[in-house]
C-alpha cells in the first residue's frame, strides 16, 4: 500500500512549473484598463489641440 506521508516528504516541484510562474508573474501585461486609460489620455489631448 502506498504511504501518501512520506510521499508527500520526497515531493519536489517540477522545475519547469517553477520557472513558468516566475515568467507569468515578472511580464507587464498591458490589460483593459491601460488600454482604455490610453484612450482617455489620447482623446483629453485631442480636445485640446482643437
Amino acid at each position: 500500500m502506498i504511504d501518501y506521508e512520506e510521499e508527500l516528504k520526497k515531493f519536489e516541484p517540477c522545475l519547469d512549473v517553477t520557472d513558468a510562474e516566475g515568467a507569468i508573474y515578472d511580464r507587464e501585461l498591458t490589460d483593459i484598463l491601460d488600454v482604455l486609460q490610453e484612450v482617455l489620455r489620447e482623446a483629453k489631448s485631442n480636445r485640446r489641440t482643437r
